[in-house]
């Protein structure tokens, strides 16, 4: 199952119609892998058993600027899908962050346009109500020291993972964290594997892929948070 559209970007109403042929928790990957980015930072050990299991791991970190209107500003664009408006790839901007949301990621690949549902998995949302608070149920994305992710200010991020029909199989995270230096961070985090022989046969190229969306993701957002 693969869902393609040719010359133009697919319409709302096509990607309703993707939705409508997977079911809510069709998700195309290990169950035991369900919920991994929500534990980031990850250790050693995760990233061993993940690419043991065929999972390529994408991580990018950029800081926006510092402040708490800085911070309110991002959390906002990431509300309204700002980080993935770009002009291939794209997810429509009404989609509601919530947990058991689905949705579509709209590819250009040239000629077409590939369709790939995924679900939200969660999302956590934390601001401390007087100064610096331990986050027990969150933690900055990426490979960061025990020290550093216990002290936030504010964070916010969502998990989504890949359903059947997806080119790739894993997961993707979304996060914004105020420091407990007033500096605004902006992160991308995910693991995938190839699930379907295109995606097999050109994993070279879907891994570049990413990490070029995550790069012209996080220069959206550093745009838009200083307009």
């Amino acid at each position: 199952m693969l869902f393609i559209s040719w010359w133009t970007r697919p319409s709302a109403e096509y990607q309703a119609y993707c939705l409508q042929q997977t079911s809510s928790g069709s998700f195309n990957y290990d169950p035991k892998h369900r919920n991994a980015t929500s534990k980031a930072p990850f250790s050693n050990e995760d990233c061993q058993e993940l690419i043991k299991a065929g999972y390529a791991i994408n991580h990018t970190r950029m800081r926006l600027g510092s402040g708490l209107q800085t911070y309110k500003k991002a959390k906002q664009l990431i509300d309204k899908w700002r980080h993935f408006q770009l002009k291939w790839a794209s997810v429509e901007s009404s989609t509601c962050i919530r947990a058991g949301e689905r949705f579509c990621v709209c590819s250009q690949e040239l000629f077409s346009w590939v369709s790939m549902p995924l679900e939200i998995l969660y999302v956590n949302n934390y601001e401390a109500s007087n100064g610096i608070q331990p986050f027990p149920s969150y933690s900055p994305a990426g490979l960061a020291s025990p020290s550093k992710v216990s002290k936030l200010k504010a964070a916010y991020c969502f998990g989504s993972g890949t359903l059947q029909g997806h080119l790739l199989a894993g997961e993707e995270r979304f996060s914004v964290e105020l420091d407990d230096d007033d500096t605004v961070w902006y992160e991308v985090l995910s693991f995938s594997r190839p699930a379907h022989f295109l995606s097999s046969l050109a994993r070279p190229y879907v891994y570049h892929k990413q990490k070029l969306f995550a790069r012209q993701s996080t220069q959206a957002m550093l745009k838009a948070v200083s307009e």
